[in-house]
């Protein structure tokens, strides 16, 4: 089997970021962003997965966090992507569940080739660190954008808005792993016959 890494560059007017995606890694992140809380859940997103995860990040933190966010979520999204290849033999769906302390949320993901995403997380408040609540949900919005995925995630019950957050990024990483397996060597997982 090929390796199923991906390496891409995206520069624009508000970030420069480099990054690399082995989906078969053992979880090892380094990642450097400039938004310390957006590093935590990235390295999460990592270690759950299984994923190795290397991302760069310069972006406009001088305005906010949103370009580095979205743009960190677009790349990440397209390493997976190309990492994919034709998707012949992946598992293609998951389901996951994760829990931190009083927080649980559901991730259901399918790699359908169809990008769309459901993100409720009954955030309460604006900024987690320097990360504004809103720019998580919108990481997993352009996350299945350049995915191609379909994503939901719901919080299903949860206070702390730190522990939402991470429980939905854990959720997501195991769902992940679970979908981008390798379980049916030779099959294109799609009665269309493609993804």
């Amino acid at each position: 089997m090929s390796p199923r890494i991906a390496s891409t560059t995206r520069v624009t007017r508000e970030t420069r970021i480099e990054a690399t995606v082995n989906l078969d890694g053992s979880g090892e992140s380094t990642v450097s962003t400039g938004v310390g809380f957006f590093d935590h859940m990235i390295d999460a997103l990592a270690r759950h997965s299984g994923f190795d995860i290397s991302i760069a990040c310069n972006g406009d933190l001088v305005i906010d966090d949103h370009h580095s966010i979205e743009d960190c979520a677009l790349v990440l999204g397209r390493c997976i992507d190309e990492a994919l290849g034709d998707r012949v033999g992946i598992e293609r769906f998951a389901s996951s569940y994760a829990p931190l302390d009083e927080s649980l949320v559901r991730c259901v993901l399918d790699l359908s080739g169809r990008p769309f995403a459901s993100v409720e997380l009954g955030f309460v408040r604006e900024m987690l660190g320097q990360a504004a609540t809103e720019n998580i949900t919108h990481f997993f919005e352009s996350l299945a954008i350049t995915m191609r995925a379909t994503l939901h995630i719901d919080m299903i019950r949860g206070r702390n808005d730190h522990h939402k957050a991470e429980a939905a990024f854990k959720a997501t990483a195991l769902a992940l792993r679970d979908a981008t397996r390798i379980t049916r060597t030779g099959m294109m997982p799609s009665t269309k016959g493609t993804l």
